[in-house]
């Protein structure tokens, strides 16, 4: 639980409410195939270097960099992490909460951090140049470093830690991967309703994803077509959902993405880039995921900003 100051000078309550219990796995975040695999083959398989989950807050980031912590997280490894507050705790993690009050921020913590010579270092949010240069800095210096940031897509993550100041140079050698997300609402299970949407509808969600890019998905316009909408029954209290799960956006630091990283390269070219090498947007994901009936497009179109 934490305090915020109003205007009036009165302190409002702000409660973040987590599900006791083990940490979730990582395949249990719901990930496309591509992005599973290539998150576990940037985490668990590199031995140094920056890995950032980024999204708005209460997009599940610290959720799912406890996923992949919890993977890789075994007795030979000498796994810190500094959080603001610890939410969710690991059994064989080192874990410190923040203290800014008292000169004890992020940054500070990671230098302290440093002097014991951790194999992986946990840092809850770049939120400063000093943090994330510390963050680059550790993980060119044989460090495993994952982080968060408030940042809209994983393109825009790189442009933002430049603007901050950051060496283009270091910050390309030392990227491994940034993994956008946010939290769709699912529909529930027990009453979603199939249902043959109009020609206008499929192009509409056609248009949404790219046609260039739905055409590789080998999905066409047929009197068979189904999507889902919710229903509600008592099982979600009338509301025709139950549950929220992830979609994600991975983007993997390529030799391409590092040059471009380099040469200062617009968001709209790193995306392009990243997406003729594999990467699907937050809205393709979540168009996938609505394909399936996980979800629906309308949850999709609102929380995806691009």
């Amino acid at each position: 639980m934490a305090t915020i100051p109003t205007q009036g000078g009165v302190e409002d309550v702000v409660m973040r409410i987590l599900a006791k219990g083990e940490t979730l796995p990582l395949e249990a975040m719901g990930m496309l195939p591509r992005n599973y695999k290539g998150l576990l083959d940037i985490s668990a398989e590199k031995p140094y270097g920056m890995i950032l989950v980024v999204g708005p807050t209460g997009s599940g980031k610290t959720t799912t960099l406890h996923a992949a912590l919890h993977h890789i997280n075994t007795p030979d490894r000498k796994i810190w992490t500094a959080e603001d507050p610890v939410e969710i705790t690991q059994y064989g993690l080192r874990q410190v909460q923040v203290q800014p009050k008292i000169g004890f921020d992020f940054a500070a913590a990671m230098r302290a951090f440093l002097r014991a010579d951790p194999d992986v270092i946990m840092v809850g949010e770049m939120r400063d140049f000093e943090t994330a240069k510390t963050g680059v800095e550790a993980s060119l210096t044989g460090h495993l470093v994952f982080s968060t940031l408030h940042t809209n897509s994983a393109p825009e993550t790189i442009t933002r830690l430049l603007d901050m100041g950051i060496d283009p140079l270091n910050f390309a050698d030392a990227l491994l991967g940034i993994l956008a997300q946010r939290l769709v609402r699912t529909l529930c299970k027990s009453c979603k309703e199939a249902y043959h949407p109009t020609q206008q509808e499929f192009d509409e969600v056609v248009d949404s994803y790219g046609e260039e890019y739905f055409q590789k998905l080998n999905i066409a316009y047929t009197d068979d077509f189904t999507l889902y909408r919710p229903k509600g029954c008592d099982i979600c209290d009338k509301s025709g959902y139950k549950g929220r799960m992830g979609i994600h956006e991975l983007l993997v630091a390529s030799d391409n993405i590092k040059r471009m990283i380099q040469k200062h390269a617009t968001v709209e070219a790193m995306r392009a880039m990243s997406m003729s090498e594999g990467m699907t947007t937050l809205l393709q994901d979540g168009i996938q995921k609505s394909l399936q009936g996980i979800t629906d497009f309308k949850q999709v179109r609102r929380v995806c900003i691009n």
